[in-house]
């Protein structure tokens, strides 16, 4: 028997008999693959390749191990940052058979070497990035010429893509129609090809990160891995000459998340009339995503504070418009500026308590993550002015528990689609409670009278805001009109409104005089129903919270930790899987109304303010002095929102003379 350190080909992959004869383990220890590319989906190809028992390889990258392979690429360790990856990816294949025969080229596959590289390749895998278009061409046409089958295996998203082209079969130009193209073209005509069902399509959640013009996108490991698998099938089948292997035209996508196969067989590839009509929705679609500013780098080394500021920067404001600024004063400290944006009247309604309450919602996220740093937390306000400064110290601790929020940072956002009306369980109404602290008073309206009454409430405020002339300036500049992810605003299609309206409302918010003239038509009815009675009558309840403090006692640090327990309220709706949303604009235009505050020129829009404000005590039970917060929850529907408020960059949020 040989001992544990002695190698011996038959029982390494004694475990593939069954699925291969003797005769046919035997045909692959003998044969050769060559592979280009090493990086996401080559260094899984040659790995998976090696363990089905194949005894040579042919294998060439250039490049280096860096932090941004880290999510989907074989090898990529912190032992082999800089290293080489085709020397890396060598000796890992090696210490699964030490007898591989390797010809390795560390200047990976160039037009030089491209022959040295094929010599001896019984198949070729298409291990090169997405964006190495040229060489790809090249080398796919030798093998061609030579005779030599090969295979190509994209991750797309959390599947697979994958196409085999045979000597004597449909060439790789044939299929893909990129000779004479300009380059981005070309990308396009390859994306298409390599996915002409658009599988993926439905679950790219930021679009924003496919940069054509930086040559980058998304990837995930889920997609690397299943690459390899097919990539593995597909040679048994050429290397052993068995099985229906579907060569081009047949296309081949797999995607896992949507659980679904499609097989295409595109009989002219590219050149296919559906395939053409295709070609020209994409270039549309994309074309934004070549021209716009390329997305920056991720930086390669990030202090605990900066870690700290990037989660806790998905803290809520109103409108999202992020009113603090951070000044770091050391490793474990940093001083937060809170500033209302100018125009932004949310802020100035009792004298800027929005703002406060947003601030102590930043703290409180601060806080939950510096527990993922291993640090605790104290803020001190600066002075009694309204809002003024926060000095924050984070103070490194050891054996400290992670908060359970802490992974609810980044998924916590507004919904503003109805939800499941099913009622509140118990135990998510005692975790709720329990986030919300003994210093804010809840109270639960789940009944449909009261829920009928909250959305008479908040029609009745939407017809408000959508009246006074001052409010429309403020619309204009919150509504982002084109991007689906916000980082700044609220994307137009995360209102809630139906695609008419939405039509309606943008031709209307090019003038004043158009929205006047949408009012008197029933526009405000008509978005009343879609963002206020619907949603709220599709709720498990409404809510709304109060200080259990005298109003005269009320200070800013009185409200900042109002704000932490709002956040912690909210956050523990999301790691039960609730979804919510602010209701503030009745508690704003009511108090308007029950104080006579001349908030608009608009003497009749003033007379329904105080109709709301009667209104309001009536629903709640109290004045609006006393309630800082309202807002309705409940289940959400299976599927997230696809449209979302998103957050400016960390290096926007901090002053620039600190630096980031």
């Amino acid at each position: 028997m040989p001992t544990h350190t002695e190698f011996v080909y038959d029982s390494a992959f004694s475990r593939n008999l069954g699925w291969t004869t003797e005769a046919e383990q035997l045909s692959l220890r003998g044969k050769c693959v060559a592979i280009a590319g090493l990086g996401g989906v080559g260094g899984g190809h040659l790995l998976t390749l090696a363990r089905l028992g194949i005894g040579a390889f042919n294998i060439a990258d250039f490049d280096s191990f860096d932090l941004a392979n880290f999510n989907r690429q074989a090898g990529a360790t912190m032992q082999t940052i800089g290293r080489p990856k085709a020397e890396v990816l060598e000796e890992m294949a090696r210490d699964i058979n030490p007898e591989l025969r390797v010809a390795r080229f560390d200047e990976g596959a160039t037009e030089a070497n491209i022959d040295a590289f094929l010599s001896g390749a019984d198949l070729f895998v298409d291990g090169l990035d997405f964006f190495v278009i040229d060489m790809r061409r090249k080398i796919f046409q030798r093998c061609a010429d030579l005779g030599i089958p090969a295979v190509t295996a994209a991750p797309i998203g959390m599947g697979t893509a994958y196409l085999a082209f045979m000597p004597r079969g449909m060439s790789f130009e044939d299929y893909f129609r990129l000779e004479g193209q300009p380059e981005n073209e070309q990308y396009l005509r390859f994306l298409l090809g390599l996915t002409p069902r658009g599988l993926h399509r439905r679950y790219l959640v930021d679009p924003t990160r496919v940069d054509l013009a930086a040559k980058r996108g998304p990837s995930t490991i889920a997609g690397c891995q299943l690459c390899a698998g097919v990539t593995a099938a597909m040679a048994l089948k050429v290397l052993l000459g068995r099985g229906d292997l579907r060569a081009a035209p047949y296309h081949h996508h797999f995607d896992a998340y949507r659980g679904k196969l499609a097989i295409t067989k595109l009989r002219n590839g590219n050149a296919g009339w559906m395939q053409q009509l295709k070609l020209r929705v994409a270039r549309k679609a994309l074309g934004g995503l070549v021209r716009r500013v390329p997305t920056p780098e991720p930086p390669t080394s990030v202090s605990p504070l900066m870690e700290i500021l990037n989660a806790a920067r998905w803290a809520p404001s109103g409108d999202n418009e992020q009113p603090w600024r951070f000044e770091r004063r050391d490793d474990d400290s940093v001083t937060i500026r809170l500033a209302a944006p100018t125009g932004a009247n949310l802020y100035e309604y009792r004298g800027g308590e929005p703002l406060l309450l947003a601030g102590g919602m930043l703290l409180e996220s601060l806080r939950i993550a510096a527990t993922a740093n291993g640090r605790t937390m104290a803020w001190q306000h600066q002075g009694n002015d309204w809002p003024g400064r926060i000095d924050v110290r984070f103070t490194p601790t050891e054996s400290l528990a992670v908060d359970k929020l802490y992974s609810s940072l980044g998924l916590r956002s507004v919904d503003r689609r109805p939800y499941r009306d099913r009622p509140l369980r118990n135990e998510e109404q005692a975790a709720l409670k329990d986030a919300i602290g003994e210093s804010l008073v809840l109270e639960w309206y789940p009944r449909i009278e009261k829920r009928r009454q909250f959305a008479r409430m908040s029609a009745l405020a939407t017809d408000i805001r959508l009246r006074a002339p001052e409010a429309f300036e403020t619309h204009r500049k919150v509504v982002d009109w084109e991007r689906r992810l916000s980082p700044s605003g609220i994307p137009a299609g995360a209102l809630g409104l139906d695609w008419a309206t939405l039509k309606a409302l943008r031709w209307s918010m090019r003038r004043w005089s158009r929205t006047r003239l949408l009012n008197g038509l029933g526009g405000t009815v008509m978005a009343a129903r879609q963002t206020d009675t619907a949603p709220i009558l599709g709720s498990a309840a409404c809510f709304s919270v109060r200080l259990a403090t005298p109003v005269a006692e009320r200070g800013p640090n009185t409200l900042l930790r109002a704000g932490e327990h709002l956040q912690r309220f909210w956050l523990t709706a999301t790691r039960l899987g609730l979804a919510m949303q602010p209701l503030l604009a009745p508690l704003i235009f009511a108090e308007y109304g029950e104080k006579g505050l001349p908030f608009t020129t608009d003497a009749a829009v003033r007379a329904k303010a105080a109709i709301l404000a009667a209104s309001f005590k009536q629903v709640v039970g109290t004045g609006t002095s006393d309630v800082v917060f309202m807002g309705r929850i409940g289940e959400p529907w299976a599927r997230r929102p696809e449209c979302r408020s998103v957050r400016r960059p960390l290096a926007e949020l901090i002053d620039p003379a600190e630096g980031a």
